[in-house]
């Protein structure tokens, strides 16, 4: 009983202490977002929508990362890595249309086809994409071992 009266008061300050990660990591991500912008303002003037279709992937991006880290050791930290990691996957295969993209410039129309790309890309993140699913097993076995040895 001690124990619990002892961990919820330090709760709050454990919340801080996320909360305080999770706004430095988002400033983070969209500062190194901002710099790298700065390297691909030149191809917004010749792709169209490419700046808004970055900026959401940026903002839903670090949004998640965020949640992810204000909710960092609980079980909702893998769903939210899960949650992560098919966000990726989705936006990746949506933003590249499967994988044949087109684009004309006056009188020059030029289509490449990313079909490669876009497999190798889609199956490395699925393998991404294991990692919180299998830490979320790890969790969900080390708390049913935990509350297991606390019964005996």
């Amino acid at each position: 009983m001690v124990e619990e009266d002892k961990s919820s008061r330090i709760r709050p300050r454990k919340i801080a202490v996320r909360a305080l990660r999770a706004g430095i990591k988002g400033l983070l991500f969209y500062a190194l977002y901002y710099v790298c912008w700065q390297f691909l303002a030149p191809l917004a003037g010749m792709i169209p929508n490419l700046q808004q279709a970055v900026q959401t992937f940026v903002a839903v991006y670090i949004a998640l990362v965020v949640i992810g880290e204000i909710t960092a050791g609980t079980i909702y930290q893998h769903f939210f890595g899960v949650a992560n990691a098919l966000f990726l996957i989705s936006y990746l295969i949506l933003s590249l249309k499967s994988g044949i993209v087109g684009m004309a410039f006056q009188n020059v129309a030029l289509q490449v086809d990313l079909t490669l790309f876009l497999t190798i890309a889609t199956i490395l993140s699925f393998i991404g994409l294991s990692k919180p699913l299998l830490q979320a097993i790890n969790f969900a076995s080390q708390k049913a071992e935990n509350t297991s040895t606390r019964t005996t």
